[in-house]
């Protein structure tokens, strides 16, 4: 890897360390103002919204400067949004406008990798990058949690900057990481990739994504990858709220202690990360999807369990079974996505689609705790849709290869 990679990398560990600390910091704003429990997973809600609604037309937009530009300009959205904040305007709404800087910022940072590095260093590449990123979404869960606690509250309080709550001076700890990201991706060397002249008018930018939306689901290694990953940041953004109120119900944890078992889930994936990326090469990456089966049961479990002890070393499973089958299915779908179009294009479809689904299974999960069903019902349900929706996939794949097989056949009859 050169040093471009790293620099790519700094960049974005610093980014989203910023974005999961601002997020646990929301939710304590939040829970300050006394809002309801379904309030909450919003939050990420209005953050994904925008993927999904500029989904069509960051992509182009990340082609068609240079991507460490592209990641710069993206920070500054990202820093306006935490900078808001101070000015007590609504979390949701604060939070919602770093989401259009992420949005922004994901097409650069992985259509970058494509231009940097060949494709037999792709699954490596992802590996680091996903290890790295959760990394920074385990030190940002337990960083954010940590900010708003009551001995952070002393600490701060007691500077002699002219800090009015704690809550501000956590803010300015987050905006200093974003300055620390920023200041990185005016690093990131030029790589040379210039792109055809890319489309202006919205009518026809919508167009030409909903082609490489339909072209990256009709390919048959596209749509299985595309299908495994779409599932996986779903089921990962609401696990992430199932888990901080399972450990606040089921073991009495306080909101603090709660966010580090967000963060053993994160640790996991970490974790199944770096195995998968040494262990399997892109040609076997499908090879890895009853992992994702396995996951869905391992799940189900938390709603039977009731002790610490227990319950850390079963979220590091959960967590590493997900990183372990989720980067071969990432570095597969980069990979047909190059193959089949530009990088920019490729990483929107992506980002729409997954994004997409952390939308509807937020809402889905905001929903039944509106219902005021019980939180092990939740969990129950949450498992049996992963294992049975991975089955599903698997089913798909086992279909795709018996028709590729079949018109193998034919073929050599034919000759």
């Amino acid at each position: 890897m050169n040093r471009g990679f790293y620099t790519i990398m700094a960049a974005q560990f610093f980014s989203s360390l910023a974005d999961n600390a601002l997020l646990f910091v929301a939710i304590d704003l939040l829970i300050t103002m006394k809002s309801p429990a379904w309030i909450t997973p919003l939050l990420k809600f209005l953050f994904v919204l925008f993927y999904v609604l500029l989904a069509a037309f960051v992509g182009a937009f990340a082609d068609a400067l240079p991507k460490g530009r592209v990641m710069f300009y993206a920070n500054l959205v990202k820093i306006f949004g935490c900078a808001l904040l101070f000015y007590e305007v609504h979390p949701l709404a604060a939070y919602a406008i770093v989401g259009i800087g992420a949005a922004i910022y994901s097409p650069a940072k992985y259509g970058i990798l494509t231009e940097l590095l060949p494709p037999e260093k792709l699954v490596a590449a992802n590996g680091w990058i996903e290890g790295l990123t959760i990394s920074s979404i385990i030190l940002g869960t337990v960083m954010g949690g940590a900010l708003v606690s009551d001995r952070a509250e002393s600490i701060m309080l007691g500077w002699d900057i002219g800090i009015g709550n704690a809550a501000y001076g956590a803010l300015m700890i987050v905006g200093v990481l974003y300055i620390v990201a920023a200041g990185f991706n005016l690093r990131i060397p030029l790589t040379g990739c210039v792109y055809p002249h890319q489309e202006r008018n919205p009518i026809r930018l919508i167009e030409d994504f909903a082609n490489c939306c339909m072209v990256l689901w009709r390919d048959k290694l596209g749509q299985i990858s595309l299908a495994v990953t779409t599932l996986f940041w779903g089921t990962g953004a609401t696990l992430q709220f199932i888990v901080l109120e399972w450990a606040k119900q089921a073991m009495g944890m306080s909101y603090e202690k709660a966010t580090t078992m967000v963060g053993l889930v994160g640790l996991g994936v970490t974790v199944g990360a770096i195995m998968s990326a040494r262990m399997i090469t892109l040609r076997k990456s499908l090879s890895v999807i009853p992992l994702g089966i396995a996951m869905g049961f391992m799940v189900m479990t938390m709603a039977f369990i009731h002790t610490p002890l227990i319950a850390y070393p079963m979220l590091i499973v959960i967590g590493a079974l997900a990183g372990f089958f989720v980067v071969p299915m990432n570095a597969l779908l980069q990979h047909r996505g190059h193959v089949l179009m530009s990088a920019g294009h490729s990483i929107a479809v992506q980002n729409f689609n997954e994004n997409l689904s952390i939308l509807v299974m937020l809402a889905m999960y905001s929903l039944m705790l509106r219902m005021d069903l019980a939180l092990n019902t939740i969990i129950i349900l949450f498992g049996l849709f992963l294992s049975g929706t991975m089955i599903a996939i698997k089913r798909l794949h086992v279909a795709n290869q018996r028709e590729h097989d079949s018109l193998a056949l034919i073929g050599e009859h034919k000759h």
